[in-house]
């Protein structure tokens, strides 16, 4: 007989050696309840419920890379539904008229002059480094602005080394999370 915390295990493979990887548990009870939000047709979860999952970092959990992996492709699916359904009930028009709204707003935040974009944390505390987003800043911009070639798992996976003093980590990350948001609107 097994047990439900064995029944339900998916099978992400395990960090190596040193490297801590994700809690097993949280990540197999979130992943059941995403299914079951997705085969119900439920709207207990949806595709930004997916991208903010967090899960605890621990030794011998799940390898990041594969679950981030599955976790993109769990979003895409929901998002998909989510277009759908606003489609049906909406319009298209309404749809992409939603959509434009959202990408415009992210482009005004990504067009701010250099430095500036974000708000700073204290110089006594640390926050992302101001260069890195800025550079990343400017392709977001170029891809809104002429459709320069960037993907959704570009997007997912930027990481920004801290500084003291940089931008405010929440809104960096929301205006990422809105990318995200657009850039599976029109997928």
């Amino acid at each position: 007989m097994t047990t439900p915390d064995t029944s339900a295990r998916t099978s992400f493979p395990e960090a190596h050696g040193r490297e801590k990887g994700y809690d097993k548990q949280p990540v197999d009870d979130f992943l059941a309840r995403a299914r079951a939000a997705f085969e119900d047709g439920s709207d207990d979860l949806t595709s930004a419920d997916i991208r903010r999952a967090a899960f605890p970092l621990v030794r011998h959990g799940y390898a990041i890379a594969s679950v981030d992996a599955a976790l993109g492709r769990i979003e895409d699916a929901f998002a998909a539904r989510e277009r759908s359904a606003a489609v049906a009930e909406a319009g298209a028009r309404a749809w992409v008229g939603q959509t434009r709204e959202l990408a415009q707003e992210v482009l005004d935040r990504l067009s701010r002059p250099a430095q500036h974009r974000f708000d700073r944390v204290s110089r006594l505390r640390y926050g992302y480094r101001v260069s890195e987003v800025d550079l990343v800043a400017d392709k977001l911009a170029r891809y809104l602005e002429t459709g320069e070639s960037v993907t959704v798992e570009q997007v997912r996976s930027v990481a920004f080394r801290m500084q003291r003093g940089g931008y405010r980590e929440t809104q960096v990350d929301a205006v990422l999370d809105a990318v995200v948001e657009v850039m599976l609107a029109v997928k």
